[in-house]
């Protein structure tokens, strides 16, 4: 079983997206990251989705990766390019690209690939025991550098220095504090609170929302003439040194096969 991502069309226009690994805390396997693009995919083109109400199944949000599958491919930088430019980045572009407004309902653990999937929402509703991070630096690898640019405009780049740097996670207090969490609620409210704010978007007027987000996201995209921040993060992606050519290296290998052999790294 290597997960799934699930959408079922619920009342109103809400449409629903569970987040399902079972025995893994939500955690996203490469099946999972293509199934999220399909999934958006189709949300963009349905014309009664109004809002979006994305979450995990169980008691967790997502806790990252499927780090069970990454010695199958992370070790080859060609093979990790493609995991993180296409898998990856095909998943959360096309959350991005929905013009549906989007509402994060988050329990428990929101690590790595959770923040990124967070990230790109619109209204991020929390429990109060919800944890957050992106502890890679354990795993002897780095943040890819478009999920790197994604974490860090959404979260703060302070915020997400520390959780690169130091593998520091944070209370969802924390990340209301910082502005990354529109509401935090206890833990048992999250469900019925982040519906409520579904319902409330969709019953709502669905043309002036997608238009909101149109406009939200032409304001954040730079400019392929102008802009110097475009030309970097492609500069960074697709120059040199190839930001994926540490896949071989020993830190990482070492970092990947502490964590599954239950033991502290060594680096």
């Amino acid at each position: 079983m290597s997960g799934e991502v699930l959408m079922n069309a619920g009342e109103g226009g809400v449409v629903h997206v569970t987040l399902r690994h079972t025995g893994r805390l939500n955690a996203m396997s490469r099946p999972m990251w293509r199934q999220l693009r399909a999934v958006f995919e189709d949300v963009q083109r349905r014309a009664d989705a109004r809002c979006v109400l994305i979450t995990g199944e169980g008691g967790a949000f997502c806790a990252g990766g499927d780090i069970s599958e990454y010695p199958d491919f992370r070790f080859d930088p060609a093979a990790l390019r493609d995991f993180h430019e296409n898998d990856v980045w095909g998943g959360l572009h096309a959350m991005l690209a929905c013009d549906v407004p989007i509402v994060a309902s988050i329990r428990g653990a929101c690590m790595g690939a959770g923040v990124e999937i967070a990230s790109c929402c619109d209204i991020r509703i929390a429990g109060s025991a919800a944890r957050f991070g992106a502890p890679i630096a354990k795993l002897g690898f780095p943040m890819a550098p478009r999920e790197a640019q994604l974490v860090a405009g959404a979260v703060g780049e302070v915020v997400a220095r520390q959780m690169l740097l130091e593998a520091a996670t944070f209370s969802a207090a924390d990340m209301l504090a910082r502005g990354f969490l529109s509401r935090v609620v206890a833990d048992d409210l999250v469900a019925t609170e982040a519906l409520g704010s579904a319902q409330r978007v969709a019953a709502l007027a669905p043309q002036a929302a997608r238009l909101n987000k149109q406009t939200f996201r032409a304001l954040k995209t730079p400019s392929a003439l102008d802009s110097k921040e475009f030309l970097a993060i492609e500069s960074i992606v697709n120059g040199a040194p190839d930001p994926y050519g540490y896949a071989n290296s020993a830190e990482h290998r070492e970092g990947i096969t502490a964590f599954l052999d239950k033991r502290p790294p060594v680096f």
